[in-house]
C-alpha cells in the first residue's frame, strides 16, 4: 500500500508541475502588448490593464452566468442541508463579505514592480480566470438557488444604517444563485495566498508587512465565515470552494515558482 501511495502522489504532483508549466507561460496573444508597455506610468499602466482582464476574464462570467441561471429559475442540485439554516444570521459579518471586492486593488498594489512578479501576476491571473470559468460551467450545469434570504431579518434589510446598505448593495449586485463552489472563498483564498508570497519578496524583515499579511488572513477567516452567516452561501458552497482555491493555488504557486527561478534573458523570451 505505501508503495501505491507513493506512485499515486507522485502522479499527482507530476499532473500539478505540468499544469504549472503550462499557466506559467503567458499568452501571447492577450500580454504582449501589455508586457511592451509594462514600465509606463511608473509601472501602473501594467496593472490597469491587470485589471481589465480580470473585468473580462473574471466578473463578466461570473456575473453574466448569474443572472443566466436566475433568470431560468431551475434548480438542478440543492446542496442545503438542516445545518445551514441554523447558522444565525450576523448582520456586521457583511463587512468582510463585502470586502472582498477589496482584495483585487490590494493584490496589485501589493505585486513588486520587477518583471518576475510582473510575470507571476500574469500566470496568476491566468489561473484565477480558468478556476473562475471552470466554476461558472458548474453554475450553468448544476445551478442552485441559495433560498435562504428569508433568514435575515426585515430591520436589518429594511435600516438606514451601514449594514442595511451593503446588504442592499449585496443583493442588488448579486442574485441568490451561484451558489457551488462559492467564489468568494476560492478568490479570497488564492489572493491571500497570493499577496503572502509577494509581501514576503517585497519586505521579508518588515514586522509592519508581517502584521499587514495576519490582518489579510484574519479577513479571509472573517469573510469565510460570513459567507454563512450573511445567508449567500451554504456550507457546501464553503467546502467546495475552498477545494477549488486550494487545488488553483497548488497548481499556480509552481508556475509562479518556475517563473522566480527562469533566467533573466528566457524570461523575455516567452513574450517574443
Amino acid at each position: 500500500m505505501p508503495v501505491i501511495e507513493s506512485r499515486v502522489v507522485g502522479k499527482i504532483r507530476e499532473w500539478l508541475d505540468v499544469l504549472g508549466d503550462r499557466f506559467s507561460t503567458p499568452w501571447p496573444f492577450i500580454w504582449n502588448g501589455a508586457w511592451k508597455r509594462r514600465h509606463l506610468l511608473g509601472g501602473n499602466l501594467f496593472l490597469i490593464q491587470i485589471l481589465i482582464f480580470g473585468l473580462f476574464g473574471i466578473a463578466v462570467p461570473y456575473f453574466a452566468s448569474n443572472q443566466f441561471v436566475a433568470a431560468n429559475g431551475i434548480t438542478v442540485w440543492d446542496p442545503e442541508i438542516a445545518l445551514d439554516r441554523t447558522i444565525p444570521v450576523i448582520p456586521w459579518m457583511v463587512v468582510p463579505y463585502m470586502a472582498l471586492y477589496l482584495y483585487y486593488p490590494v493584490t496589485l498594489l501589493c505585486t513588486p514592480k520587477d518583471d518576475y512578479s510582473r510575470m507571476e501576476l500574469i500566470a496568476g491571473v491566468q489561473m484565477l480566470s480558468i478556476a473562475t470559468i471552470a466554476c461558472t460551467l458548474v453554475f450553468l450545469i448544476l445551478p442552485a438557488e441559495i433560498d435562504m434570504r428569508d433568514q435575515i431579518p426585515a430591520e436589518v434589510l429594511q435600516g438606514d444604517g451601514l449594514y442595511s446598505a451593503l446588504f442592499a448593495q449585496m443583493h442588488s449586485m448579486d442574485e441568490p444563485w451561484n451558489a457551488w463552489p462559492s467564489l468568494h472563498i476560492a478568490h479570497s483564498y488564492f489572493l491571500t495566498r497570493s499577496i503572502s508570497r509577494w509581501m514576503k519578496i517585497r519586505s521579508p524583515e518588515s514586522i509592519i508587512a508581517r502584521i499587514f499579511v495576519s490582518l489579510v488572513w484574519i479577513e479571509f477567516i472573517l469573510l469565510s465565515i460570513s459567507i454563512l452567516t450573511t445567508k449567500q452561501h451554504y456550507v457546501w458552497d464553503l467546502i467546495s470552494g475552498m477545494a477549488v482555491g486550494v487545488i488553483g493555488w497548488m497548481v499556480a504557486v509552481r508556475a509562479l515558482d518556475r517563473i522566480r527561478g527562469t533566467p533573466e534573458e528566457k524570461l523575455h523570451q516567452w513574450m517574443n
